[in-house]
């Protein structure tokens, strides 16, 4: 079949996995910032698992009827209708497999496609909380943008590689401005055995930007999955939001952990149980695996209306089956994220969690209560979430990825009605609202940053969106994040600047296309995925460092000496007559950056003018950060360069 005319690529059809508002006004980025009445003819297109259409964030009071662009339908039924703010909404299932909580609509059983659709472009909607906690307005970058709903993931997670490319085809034919998917694989393809690069080159051919999750599969390096240079990655960054809650032991002591804990056991003492000393021994499950509290590996005979201490951080629902009243949890996973639990719950250190499990093996008829969480301020933030995936690229090393950094921790936006805050079966609490993190959050901070760019400038192509943003983004610091580039891409998202960003690194699908001739792609291959007669040959053959990415990145195999030069070429888009002076930052002993020439002088809007970089020397460090700024006196325009040795 691969060799069939017409054929592109023949891979299995797997399984995608969701990549799961205070944070508007953390970016700098408030209520009042000017916004133009083109916004509400900006659509946004959302693949994910569907929508709530009755939740206040999606009411069309005050909008018009949709743009004469949209092209798109909504699948009615008797239980979703769309609206002049919900103007498309469509739901796929190549399988034609549904499970119980499945609905056979566009609506939302999860609450995660609610969530970001309400991030990206919800409208403003006073007094939203969860029950209390993150107390505000809840708004998306957006509010008076339309949303197009493609509903391809459903109440198991599973999200089919079929749906995805057949919601892009539909999102494209329809006229969305932006898509947005916080959706990824669980390894890294080539682009073009990835149904989300290949969507993406789509839209981009289309002028449509794609904004991607970088995914939740980090600390560990090269865990990024949605990396396509066509496409913006979106890694998780805190914001000053957080959550603690404290433990109170019969003997008095009080240990500090994490979660966002609504139920109030008004410090009532409970017997507290080691997981490891209450196996489910009937389902042969022994002391080894019940101490993790996993589902069914608790005894109820043992733990009801108990606490009990587990060796792992769970979802809670092993406890919450088995009957526990609440959860202490103990690892040495970084305290950055706090989430909902279907029982009172705690996360702690495990220097603290050792020592509730020494109380409990000292004390007979050893007692604890789990107070309410407490909402605090993270000093130190912004920096990357611990479970925010890192770069390389595993497919094109020498493109930074992430391309930028975007909130995806604690963020306060609209959920499904059907889906229990805790996201566990058997939890009662049905909210409008949630509390979730995730690059899946992140993402949608990105889309609505970059719908607000096009509402400014809707003939700029999705590169040059992506470069506003990436040139404009507020440098993150290398000493909190030790991946430094790898985690957070050209920093943390500046919506208010990247409107005027100055200069921008343009690229058109023709330089997509001479870059993948360089990366070994073939001209019949081309030919399928394009549409057009495009070809490779020596003369359409581009090199990775010639594409005119708004960053520089070099991943090499050893620390040997090396020479690299990138060719660029930057359009002007600040002021008609300018001039503007290279600064390179570099702290580096031994590595020698050049710029050729090193001052560029424009005289007029859309001037196009290019320069060399060269970087050369020898490097010891795993990753030197480096950056470029062009500098006018009123525009800053910032490139990261990045020099990293891969660890052999």
């Amino acid at each position: 079949m691969a060799g069939m005319e017409g054929v592109v690529s023949v891979f299995p059809s797997e399984q995608k996995k969701l990549h799961t508002t205070r944070s508007w006004d953390f970016l700098g980025f408030p209520q009042q910032v000017p916004r133009r009445p083109i916004e509400s003819d900006i659509i946004i297109g959302v693949l994910d698992s569907g929508i709530w259409p009755e939740s206040d964030s999606f009411s069309d009071k005050g909008f018009g009827p949709p743009p004469p662009k949209w092209k798109g339908t909504c699948q009615t039924s008797t239980n979703f209708t769309c609206n002049n703010k919900i103007i498309g909404a469509k739901y796929y299932s190549s399988s034609g497999v549904f499970v119980e909580n499945d609905v056979k609509s566009p609506r939302d059983s999860i609450g995660h496609g609610t969530h970001t659709a309400s991030t990206s472009a919800g409208n403003l909607v006073s007094g939203e909380s969860l029950l209390g906690y993150g107390l505000g307005t809840a708004r998306g970058g957006v509010p008076s943008a339309r949303v197009a709903v493609y509903k391809i993931c459903w109440s198991s997670g599973r999200c089919s590689d079929a749906d995805i490319l057949a919601a892009f085809d539909d999102a494209i034919a329809d006229g969305v401005d932006i898509i947005s998917l916080s959706v990824g694989g669980h390894q890294p393809r080539k682009y073009f055995n990835d149904p989300i690069a290949i969507g993406a080159f789509h839209a981009m051919r289309k002028g449509i930007l794609t904004s991607n999750s970088a995914g939740n599969d980090g600390p560990d390096i090269a865990s990024i999955t949605n990396v396509s240079p066509w496409a913006l990655s979106v890694a998780a960054s805190t914001i000053d939001r957080k959550f603690f809650t404290q433990v109170q032991l019969g003997n008095k002591n009080i240990y500090e952990g994490i979660s966002i804990n609504t139920f109030d056991l008004k410090n009532e003492k409970y017997p507290i149980i080691y997981g490891g000393d209450a196996p489910n021994t009937r389902k042969g499950f022994r002391s080894s695996s019940s101490r993790y509290c996993r589902n069914n590996s608790l005894d109820q005979d043992l733990v009801k209306g108990k606490i009990v201490l587990c060796d792992i951080r769970t979802n809670g629902e092993g406890a919450f089956v088995a009957g526990a009243v609440g959860t202490l949890m103990q690892g040495q996973a970084r305290q950055d994220v706090a989430r909902p639990y279907p029982l009172p719950a705690s996360y702690l250190r495990l220097k603290d969690g050792s020592k509730v499990y020494s109380y409990i093996n000292s004390t007979r008829g050893a007692t604890a209560t789990i107070q309410k969480s407490k909402e605090g301020k993270d000093r130190f933030a912004p920096y990357i979430a611990s479970f925010s995936s890192r770069g390389p690229s595993p497919v094109t090393p020498n493109i930074l990825k992430p391309d930028l950094a975007a909130p995806g921790v604690h963020i306060l936006a609209a959920w499904s009605l059907i889906s229990p805050i805790s996201q566990v079966k058997g939890d009662k609490r049905l909210l409008p609202y949630n509390i979730i993190s995730g690059t899946s959050m992140a993402c949608p901070h990105a889309t609505g940053a970059a719908a607000y760019i096009k509402s400014f400038h809707p003939t700029w192509s999705p590169a040059a969106i992506k470069s506003a943003l990436m040139t404009t983004a507020v440098p993150m610091s290398a000493k909190k994040n030790s991946d430094a580039e790898y985690a957070y891409g050209a920093g943390n998202i500046n919506p208010l600047k990247a409107i005027n960003p100055g200069l921008i690194y343009d690229i058109g699908a023709l330089d997509y296309i001479k870059f993948l001739c360089g990366e070994g792609y073939n001209t019949k291959l081309l030919h399928l995925v394009t549409g057009d007669n495009s070809s490779c040959s020596r003369t359409t053959e581009g090199i990775v460092f010639d594409l005119n990415y708004p960053t520089f990145s070099i991943l090499l195999s050893s620390s040997k000496s090396f020479s690299q030069v990138y060719h660029r070429t930057v359009t002007n888009v600040g002021s008609p007559t300018s001039t503007y002076k290279a600064i390179v930052v570099s702290s580096q002993v031994g590595l020698r950056i050049k710029v050729n020439p090193s001052v560029l002088a424009f005289k007029s809007l859309g001037q196009k003018l290019s320069f060399a970089l060269t970087i050369e020397g020898t490097t010891n460090k795993d990753i030197v950060s480096s950056s470029l700024v062009w500098d006018d006196g009123t525009f800053q325009v910032r490139s990261p360069i990045v020099v990293a040795v891969a660890d052999t």
